[in-house]
């Protein structure tokens, strides 16, 4: 039975439902952020810091209040008969809750942005001209499954001086209201708004309809993350600008002078060490001039990790018991142990193909040549590229951002990795001594 906190919230979406009142309570819940938004953008950075270690705090200590939500979400996934890699997004334990207090802290032991001046300079008639890093203002997180971008999301806006709306899945519902209420303890702690971070307390799928449309202004950019149906809705409907964190069709081109051993091992780690995030390869390119020793090699050890193979005819010709891939596993994010294999002419056809089914996202070269390297580098338009490296390397964490909300494909603002940096703005500040302008 859920506990009373839980069935005042049942009561009060059911309220919600039967009255038509979720636009105007998703109307307050924007209103409130922005004015908890205004107090942030100038927070002491020693309050924010304060503010995130006693949510760290929290979340330790209502460990078991978090794993217990948790438990009736995945009982309710498995119902479902969901996939296993979607429940395994959705599963903590305690473990990944300590990830999720610890990855605060990072976040409360990251630089501040916010003040910091990047330039400055200085005019013929005498002025001096800064440009200083602000606050976004009030960012929208529309997300799925990942029951910890709850914190992540939230702590990142706080820390870079934002208000966040946060509206994770209805598949980890209990769970996001768990953490969120260990961050709401944090701001109450230290004296912030608690309207500083909020979760939308509906799965009602009109709440966000109402985010996107801007909630009469109040918010300033929405982040999506989740499927392609998530950010589809979210790319048509927006009237805010938008983060676009699109699908990670994530591409590995085993060049003619890979090394194989090399290749092996990160070909492996890039599929296999977790299917379900948005870093995992999703299809293998290989060279046809090293076809004949690296491809067999390196589909038996994906093989020997569990992973299944969808191969094009040349692949197949080489390793008969692969699977036929269609024209749709070109374009496919598995999110599971599953990848498509294609033989390709070198690297000119590697970079095509890419750039004809890929989504921007990340992708990898594996060889000992360096030539052939900066050309992909360079050509390959994705947010995040890499030469002899795990795709899986594609976190905010790795970069040295601290967490991040997600990874950014689209080319304005923001673009890879979003973390505390991205979620900032500037300003000019203006300082003469009486100056007009003739």
């Amino acid at each position: 039975m859920p506990g009373l906190e839980g069935m005042e919230l049942m009561l009060n979406q059911a309220v919600a439902r039967e009255t038509g009142s979720i636009g105007t309570m998703m109307l307050q819940i924007g209103v409130e952020a922005r004015a908890a938004a205004r107090r942030l953008a100038n927070t002491p950075t020693d309050a924010k810091n304060a503010a995130l270690k006693a949510m760290a705090a929290n979340i330790r200590a209502r460990k078991d209040r978090i794993l217990a939500a948790n438990a009736l979400d995945v009982e309710d996934m498995r119902a479902r008969s969901l996939a296993g890699s979607f429940i395994d997004r959705g599963t903590l334990d305690a473990a990944r809750v300590e990830a999720m207090a610890a990855g605060i802290e990072a976040i409360a032991e990251l630089a501040d942005p916010v003040g910091r001046v990047t330039e400055a300079w200085d005019r013929p008639n005498g002025l001096h001209i800064e440009r200083v890093k602000t606050p976004l203002g009030v960012i929208g997180v529309i997300y799925e499954s990942r029951p910890n971008v709850t914190a992540d999301a939230g702590a990142l806006c706080l820390k870079a001086g934002n208000a966040a709306i946060l509206r994770g899945g209805s598949d980890a519902f209990r769970t996001s209201q768990a953490i969120a209420e260990c961050l709401r303890l944090g701001l109450v702690a230290e004296g912030l708004p608690d309207a500083a971070i909020q979760l939308v307390p509906t799965t009602d799928r009109a709440a966000v309809g109402h985010m996107l449309a801007g909630l009469n202004g109040n918010v300033d950019v929405i982040v999506p993350r989740g499927g392609k149906s998530l950010v589809a809705r979210v790319q048509q409907e927006a009237r805010v600008p938008v983060f676009a964190h699109l699908e990670g069709l994530v591409h590995i081109f085993v060049d003619r002078e890979a090394d194989l051993d090399k290749a092996v091992t990160l070909v492996v780690n890039s599929k296999m060490r977790r299917t379900g995030i948005c870093g995992a390869a999703e299809t293998l390119l290989i060279d046809r001039a090293c076809a004949a020793t690296h491809l067999k090699p390196l589909l038996d050890a994906l093989k020997a990790a569990g992973c299944v193979i969808r191969g094009d005819a040349e692949t197949r010709a080489l390793v008969p018991d692969a699977e036929t891939a269609t024209e749709a596993d070109w374009t496919t994010e598995y999110l599971d142990a599953i990848i498509s294999v294609k033989v390709v002419d070198g690297l000119d056809e590697a970079i095509e193909h890419i750039e004809t089914h890929g989504s921007h996202h990340t992708d990898c070269i594996i060889t000992e040549n360096q030539t052939t390297a900066d050309r992909f580098l360079a050509e390959v338009d994705s947010a995040i590229v890499l030469h002899n490296a795990s795709t899986q390397f594609a976190d905010g964490g790795e970069f040295g951002f601290g967490a991040e909300i997600g990874i950014a494909t689209g080319r304005m603002h923001a673009r890879g990795p979003v973390g505390l940096e991205q979620l900032t703005s500037f300003k000019y500040r203006v300082h003469g001594d009486g100056q007009t302008r003739p």
